[in-house]
């Protein structure tokens, strides 16, 4: 007797497909035997589904149980194939129907509810799921890669655990059935249960803003690198801030978050793809609805932050797709660590070879650095503090401070501005000037940031008059910047005359851009 369940195996946050096949010899004897290429939590699946199965009232298959996991030549890790190796088992004993065969529609909100005496046909659906011991249903890595899997091959739905089918639902037109129990599962394929399908997210309506836990109008003066900020938000431009301990370099940080826009929905699904794959998707949570932002400690390792391990998974560039990682104390961090950051920066993807195989995963994140400028944390006066800020900087190396985009000076705050009861720029008076340029740059671009113009591009919607392009060609011959920091002025100025709705970019814009070139005039 043989039976087949359709589930999945995890390739870095895609979903592939992946057949669990149940034959069961009846002889004297009992044996249970799974291949395949599992790892060991696969292999423990026998004993959880044994007892599940027995504690849910159900009777065990007697004879020679073989289990193979196809395609044989792929390991298969997880938690995820407890539920179709309980299917299959009940359907070798006849338990679970296998040849039902149930019209199929195209959009569940369109199917009519089940009748009681219905029952679906397991040859439409994938499944996935860890079981308890008692029969219960625990959550799973990459549900929402599951489902658009599902969708791909053009099958009717997925069954999940519950937790987990908030997630799955975030993908359109396929059937999610989220389910607690393995009782509950087989009665809703034998009809005796109404299948749960969980309705669709209405995606638009959780996208907002993340919330700050500081305003701006908290950090007293840094007016100046409030405003570098906000140039940073509305371009999407990497920003580093150096300056003494103690002058708002992280709590500005902290801050950001409140000015930066709203995800669109192709981001938010990104998103929750790649937090679903590394399993830190809270359960019952469908979608990550705010821009990430990542704060690793300077001590994290190279596969902390780029990503990999014997099993590859996202690193915290990863983790910030589409939002924003933060590096403290950024010149604390291995050199090591910071170069790796250089390819995935201008690439947008980081990928992570194996011997067996090379995945990619997104990393399109906005690195906001801080940094003092020696050890200490301040600055001596004369040739010796210059001589020590160098050494201290030279832990950085210029090809990767030449991919970012922004330096700014962050100085100590005088007395007078810390005592003084003026508040100064609030987080709404940013937002809005970021908002009003980002809806600029989509009416010229679509929703290309400037941070991404590039060649033709570049030139189309940031031309540079006589003056402005002059200007630039004396700063980049005294100051000796490379090729990338000539296409980074331009892009961080055609972002600067958005924030001043201009839609020509002047001189003045270059100039300001210049001046953000902080360490290039340093080192």
């Amino acid at each position: 007797m043989l039976a087949r369940v359709q589930s999945y195996l995890l390739e870095g946050i895609d979903a592939l497909p992946c057949e669990v096949e149940v034959d069961l010899n009846e002889s004297d004897s009992r044996r249970e035997m799974i291949v395949g290429l599992p790892d060991a939590s696969v292999k423990e699946s026998i004993e959880r589904v044994k007892a599940a199965l027995t504690n849910s009232g159900f009777s065990l298959p007697w004879g020679n149980l073989l289990i193979n996991l196809a395609p044989a030549d792929v390991r298969k890790e997880g938690n995820v194939y407890d539920l179709p190796i309980a299917i299959g088992q009940l359907m070798v004993l006849g338990s679970v129907p296998t040849g039902v065969i149930t019209p199929k529609t195209p959009k569940a909100a369109q199917r009519p509810a089940l009748q009681q005496t219905e029952a679906l046909d397991p040859r439409q659906y994938l499944f996935a799921g860890e079981l308890a011991l008692d029969g219960r249903l625990r959550p799973i890595k990459g549900a929402i890669a599951l489902a658009a899997l599902a969708k791909s091959r053009g099958l009717r739905g997925v069954f999940v655990p519950a937790d987990n089918a908030p997630e799955a639902s975030v993908v359109p037109d396929i059937e999610v059935i989220g389910v607690r129990t393995l009782a509950e599962a087989v009665g809703m394929l034998c009809g005796r249960l109404e299948p749960a399908i969980q309705p669709p997210l209405d995606i638009a309506a959780m996208l907002r803003s993340a919330p700050a836990p500081i305003d701006f109008v908290e950090v007293r003066g840094q007016e100046s690198v409030k405003r570098a900020l906000t140039i940073a938000a509305a371009g999407g431009h990497n920003i580093l801030m150096l300056g003494p301990a103690g002058t708002g370099k992280t709590m500005m940080a902290k801050a950001l978050p409140g000015i930066l826009p709203p995800l669109t929905a192709d981001e938010a699904i990104d998103i929750t793809r790649i937090y679903s794959a590394a399993g830190m998707l809270p359960p019952g949570q469908g979608l990550i609805s705010t821009r990430p932002v990542r704060t690793p400690h300077h001590t994290a390792s190279s596969p902390a932050i780029v990503g990999g391990g014997v099993v590859p998974r996202p690193g915290e560039i990863s983790l910030a797709h589409h939002g924003v990682l933060f590096l403290d104390e950024l010149a604390e961090f291995p050199r090591v660590v910071l170069e790796t950051l250089r390819q995935p920066m201008e690439d947008h993807v980081v990928t992570i070879a194996r011997a067996h195989a090379a995945l990619k995963f997104p990393a399109s994140f906005q690195l906001v650095a801080a940094m003092n400028p020696t050890p200490k944390g301040d600055l001596t006066p004369g040739e010796v503090g210059r001589r020590e800020m160098e050494r201290y900087l030279s832990k950085i190396s210029g090809p990767l401070l030449d991919r970012i985009d922004i330096h700014v000076e962050a100085p100590a705050v005088p007395f007078t501005q810390l005592a003084k009861a003026k508040p100064g720029t609030t987080t709404a008076m940013m937002r809005e000037r970021v908002n009003i340029a980002r809806a600029r740059q989509r009416a010229r671009q679509g929703h290309t940031p400037n941070c991404r113009l590039s060649g033709k591009l570049l030139d189309q919607f940031a031309p540079l008059s006589d003056e402005a392009q002059a200007l630039l060609g004396q700063a980049l011959t005294e100051m000796g910047l490379s090729a990338r920091a000539y296409d980074k002025i331009r892009r961080v100025a055609r972002t600067i005359a958005d924030v001043d709705e201009c839609d020509s970019v002047r001189i003045e814009h270059i100039a300001e851009a210049v001046s953000y070139r902080l360490l290039d005039r340093k080192v």
